[in-house]
């Protein structure tokens, strides 16, 4: 019989599309997970960048205290910048179809991602008090977000990379495909059917499928390239002309999640996407 749901693993990715974090337990707020995706990195033209574009953006890595986040890269003294919001130049950055204003953080943060990344780049801050809404026909209107691709959550169950990684003969780590929660305890690919669940005291709800991109085919150590898990997941997690592994959610309330924390499913419904 297998166990009840249980959160098995927090990730919060605090720079959009470099190295994530790890975490026993996390603060959720307004916008998702404390920190998550809060900074990004725009090109001269304003528009986000990510490891579609920059593999090598896997290998800088995060750190958070209570007071800083730390950028760490091969050959590079780290970059050790202030959390408190910075007074740096108002910029409208674009990330997909979304515009939304930022600050700029730092001269010295620019040049450090541009000389390690080799294109003109600045790093820019969402503010508390910026409102960066969800695609409405997904959302409520009072939902919002960071600089995530589209919403606060990325949930990916343990079983569901187990059964990729049998079908790949493969041992990808869990990091590679960028979730902040994994589940385990429940069937592999369970997650594609629930609806509403709560994990601990917060509650969630699940609208959409996650289509991956190319990131997942990037490893996280080398940032170098290869064709998996995209060659597999088309052969067996193909729908309209896209690929799915894991549940995009939103959240209705804010709190602290753990490690160990319940996982309890409240509603389900039709397998999204809908793959038998």
């Amino acid at each position: 019989m297998m166990p009840s749901p249980f959160l098995s693993g927090i990730y919060i990715y605090p720079v959009k599309s470099l190295a994530g974090i790890a975490v026993d337990r996390w603060p959720v707020t307004e916008k998702g997970l404390r920190y998550d995706r809060q900074w990004m990195l725009v090109d001269k033209n304003r528009k986000f960048l990510s490891q579609r574009r920059l593999p090598k953006m896997a290998l800088i890595r995060t750190a958070l205290t209570e007071s800083c986040l730390t950028l760490s890269a091969p050959g590079l003294d780290d970059l050790v910048l202030p959390l408190e919001a910075t007074n740096g130049e108002t910029l409208e950055c674009e990330i997909w179809h979304d515009r939304c204003l930022a600050h700029e953080v730092s001269t010295q943060a620019n040049r450090w991602l541009s000389d390690f990344l080799h294109i003109d780049c600045k790093l820019v801050y969402q503010a508390e008090e910026t409102i960066r809404p969800v695609d409405p026909n997904y959302a409520r209107p009072e939902d919002k977000v960071y600089f995530s691709d589209g919403f606060p959550f990325l949930i990916i169950s343990e079983n569901s990379l187990a059964s990729l990684n049998r079908a790949m003969n493969l041992n990808y780590p869990m990091p590679r495909f960028r979730p902040n929660l994994v589940i385990s305890g429940c069937d592999s690919y369970a997650e594609d059917s629930w609806r509403t669940i709560s994990i601990g005291e917060i509650n969630f709800r699940l609208p959409k499928p996650c289509a991956r991109c190319s990131v997942p085919t990037i490893d996280p150590e080398t940032a170098e390239s290869g064709q998996e898990p995209l060659l597999t997941l088309s052969r067996i997690r193909k729908w309209n002309q896209k690929v799915y592994f894991g549940q995009n959610a939103l959240h209705d309330n804010t709190g602290v999640l753990h490690i160990g924390d319940q996982v309890s499913i409240h509603k389900t419904g039709p397998k999204q996407p809908p793959i038998v």
